[in-house]
């Protein structure tokens, strides 16, 4: 009975360590885009840090809600 259990406990940590895991490539990061200039977060998002960045939120002020309709919620956005 012990020479099973070991046969057995030696086939399970040789399946278990065989199928480990790969690292997937890592993805190309950009922090910076070549034609507008714009500064990036590694999200992609824009990096408010920076004084083009600001910018270029002054200049598209409208503040959106989740669906993309304007919030009213904000002067720019009500109409006059």
């Amino acid at each position: 009975m012990k020479k099973l259990m070991m046969i057995l406990l030696a086939g399970f940590l040789f399946a278990t360590t065989t199928n480990a895991q790969t690292m997937p490539p890592k993805k190309e990061v950009k922090t910076a885009n070549a034609a507008t200039g714009n500064k990036l977060k590694k999200d992609g998002t824009p990096d408010m840090r920076f004084k083009e960045n600001k910018e270029k939120a002054k200049a598209t002020d409208t503040k959106l809600k989740k669906d993309g309709t304007p919030d009213k919620r904000f002067k720019a956005n009500k109409k006059k």
